[in-house]
């Protein structure tokens, strides 16, 4: 029997890799890794600086617009705005109307607050409470509060009350809706921490679902405002004059039917610039002191 020779085996061996050591280059000929901003890149960083370039270009347009148009009856320039803001400011009655209508508008605002506070924590306490909340809501959430400026006048009278009542409407769903939907939204580890704690009914509330639903609660603040804004300005147009004592809206009716378009313009600035100095000054300062300091929202 002839004896079987193996086959030879095939080593693989795998590629040494060259061994090689690597020089770092000095740092002096590193490349530029921080330099400082110009003034430009300064400025397009800001945010105020952004805006304000924006509300320049549009005053430049409208005055330009103005100019070409030439008809001051119906379209005034802004530098005949901006007089015509300055009388009614200091020799006017425009002061006075901004006043009047800001004191309704504060009004309906804390009472509206007030009512979707309560309502909002008699529907986290109670299944029967979240049900009223949310039958409420889908029934008088869509409805228009000018809508219902009819029905007021009916039951309060051509007044102040008619438009209080008017505003707690257009305040107190949006705001309800805003809280209620933070408050369900609070992580079960948050909730289970407040009781762990021994927190319950007001300080529950207040101590934890307050300051997590926040973010939710102040965007419902911030709707409500501007419903409330805009359905008193419009509620004034056509009702808001009580004993010669109308608001902001009043006064337009006023100098439009007095043709005095500039004073119309005026007082369509003087809208905007409250508008603009409730937004920037009191909502965005509540949410730098809030919601970003404690990590739960994003500058802007």
């Amino acid at each position: 029997m002839a004896e079987i020779t193996p086959l030879p085996v095939a080593r693989l061996s795998p590629p040494i890799r060259p061994e090689f050591e690597r020089t770092t280059p000095p740092v002096s000929d590193a490349a530029e890794i921080e330099r400082p901003l110009s003034l430009w890149e300064h400025l397009a960083n800001m945010e105020g600086v952004r805006r304000g370039a924006i509300v320049a270009a549009l005053m430049v347009a409208w005055q330009l617009y103005a100019l070409w148009l030439a008809n001051p009856l119906m379209f005034p320039t802004l530098t005949d705005t901006l007089r015509a803001l300055w009388d009614g400011l200091v020799h006017g009655v425009l002061l006075q109307r901004i006043g009047a209508t800001l004191q309704v508008l504060m009004t309906g605002y804390a009472i509206g607050i007030a009512l979707a506070a309560m309502l909002t924590t008699f529907a986290v306490s109670s299944r029967l409470g979240a049900d009223l909340l949310a039958t409420l809501t889908a029934m008088f959430n869509p409805l228009p509060a000018i809508a219902l400026l009819p029905l007021a006048l009916l039951w309060f009278g051509l007044g102040v009350p008619s438009l209080v009542f008017v505003i707690v409407h257009s305040v107190l769903w949006a705001v309800a809706l805003n809280t209620l939907t933070g408050f369900l939204g609070v992580s079960e580890t948050q909730r289970l921490a407040g009781q762990n704690y021994g927190l319950r009914g007001v300080r529950y509330v207040a101590l934890i679902l307050i300051p997590a639903a926040f973010p939710s609660i102040l965007s419902g603040l911030k709707i409500g405002w501007a419903f409330a804004w805009r359905t008193l300005i419009a509620a004034e147009l056509v009702f808001g004059v009580s004993s010669r004592s109308g608001g902001l809206g009043w006064f337009l009716f006023e100098k439009r039917n007095q043709l005095e378009t500039d004073q119309v313009f005026a007082g369509l600035t003087c809208v905007i610039i409250i508008g603009l100095l409730v937004e920037g000054l009191i909502f965005r300062t509540i949410e730098a002191r809030t919601i970003r300091r404690w990590g739960m929202s994003r500058a802007g």
